[in-house]
């Protein structure tokens, strides 16, 4: 035997057995769903020399240190309402997360990535004081350069621009692609990058929170990258279906808020709130709206309680988009009791996703959703990436989040609750269109299937 030999056949052993004690009683300590909890622990436990990295890499949910970091976006006392109907318990329950609804806002539905990218660009030209962007994929194809050389040059027209990219949506941008940007004096900033020490966590709590905010009066938020998958200045075959919305008025104070904290937690540097926005005389601007952030700088899961009070108090409809269907046994549980309470519930999703195994993972839930009379929509021209969520005639979400255990219980995400029959009803009619390019989901009764389906259920919460 080798002098080394006593590495691989003594010591390594040794320190896995010593860490996955130590990761077992990390695993058990966090507040997870019980799915969750058991498949890191079969990982841990069965395939240790995997699951170990792995969770290292990815298992962290709410790390108390990076959220004493973080500067949390401050809860505030739940609003009283005599009228306690969906809306107002909705409001009063966001509220606690920080932000009260607003009237008094303007609000457009920006229904394709060519829409969204025209807008936003005339946005930035026009802007008078500062620019502040915030993506989880920034290409660095045709789209995402034309993105960085207009904000370099409104930065060298004296415009203040912050860009904020995460570290593993945007880990291929170097500083070289931003050089144009940083030479005219915009800053950037990689949120939890991926290459730093320590590793623990770092993977998992991504921010996947998409907006683009103008002098603090003006913003497009939703579920688009900045990249040409998503959008671009004219059509093709290849880019994904979404939407985003622009919106005006008191409700982008809480985007800017939500933006400040991610910027101050990534760039260790304050930025000064451009002060109160005081609306002009407009009687078009009517539109309620409410942001919502959820992530580990909100106590609790403020989206995940949002969908669940959502679910239990709908009467007539709930209608999801979601790209990927993955939820926790609690928010399943949810939907199939609105369904089986005769909710009209419809979900619309891809028929192939960009993640097959989110695909292979989603069919167990689906089935289960169809046996409680749930409808199930497979959209078939293209990749859709889109998330909204309609409950009745009287609320709306939509956002950054997906309908998933990483978006609802791992990322930072935003998601903008809107009180407008007009946008809601604006929204239904693009689901109609949605659903008119569709094929509808068909129970099957194949055990086989069955069994694969309960089998690819275990690994979903490791997706």
């Amino acid at each position: 035997m080798k002098d080394y030999d006593w590495i691989f056949i003594q010591l390594l052993p040794s320190v896995g057995f010593i860490m996955a004690l130590v990761l077992l009683s990390h695993i058990l300590k966090q507040r997870r769903s019980p799915t969750s909890t058991i498949a890191w622990l079969m990982a841990v436990i069965f395939i240790p020399y995997i699951g170990v990295p792995l969770y290292i890499l990815f298992g962290g949910r709410k790390i108390a240190r990076k959220m004493e970091a973080k500067r949390m976006l401050a809860p505030s006392s739940p609003v009283r309402h005599a009228d306690q109907g969906l809306e107002h318990q909705l409001a009063s329950l966001v509220y606690r997360g920080g932000f009260p609804p607003t009237r008094r806002n303007w609000a457009r539905l920006l229904l394709s990535g060519e829409e969204a990218f025209h807008e936003m660009m005339r946005l930035i030209e026009t802007a008078e004081h500062a620019v502040y962007v915030a993506t989880f994929i920034l290409g660095k194809g045709p789209t995402g350069k034309l993105i960085v050389e207009t904000l370099a040059r409104r930065a060298a027209q004296g415009i203040k621009v912050y860009l904020l990219l995460d570290g593993l949506g945007s880990v291929k941008i170097n500083r070289r692609f931003l050089a144009p940007l940083h030479t005219a004096g915009g800053q950037t900033a990689f949120f939890m990058p991926m290459f730093n020490l320590p590793f623990r966590g770092r993977a998992n709590l991504r921010n996947h929170r998409k907006m683009v905010i103008v002098d603090c009066k003006t913003a497009i938020v939703g579920g688009m990258n900045l990249a040409h998958q998503y959008m671009g200045p004219r059509k093709t075959k290849d880019r994904w279906h979404d939407i985003s919305m622009r919106i005006s008025g008191p409700a982008v104070s809480q985007a800017f808020e939500i933006f400040r904290s991610d910027w101050e937690f990534a760039a260790k540097e304050n930025i000064a709130h451009p002060g109160p926005f005081r609306p002009k005389e407009d009687i078009t601007a009517t539109t309620a709206l409410q942001f919502m952030a959820s992530g580990p700088d909100v106590e609790n899961d403020a989206l995940r309680e949002a969908l669940m009070i959502s679910f239990f108090r709908a009467h007539q409809r709930v209608w999801i988009v979601t790209p990927y269907f993955v939820p926790d046994d609690l928010l399943l549980e949810g939907l199939c009791m609105a369904a089986q309470r005769g909710v009209d519930l419809r979900l619309i999703t891809p028929e192939h996703s960009n993640h097959r195994l989110a695909d292979w993972a989603r069919e167990g839930y689906l089935s289960q959703l169809q046996e409680a009379g749930a409808r199930i929509y497979f959209y078939q021209p293209r990749m859709l990436h889109a998330k909204a969520l309609i409950i009745d005639d009287n609320v709306a979400i939509t956002g950054s989040a997906n309908m998933d255990m990483r978006s609802l219980l791992l990322n930072y995400e935003v998601g903008l609750c809107i009180y407008s029959k007009e946008i809601i009803f604006q929204l239904e009619q693009w689901m109609q269109r949605l659903m008119n390019a569709c094929r509808e989901r068909k129970p099957h009764h194949s055990a086989t299937l069955t069994m694969i389906e309960g089998v690819s259920r275990l690994f979903a919460p490791l997706l």
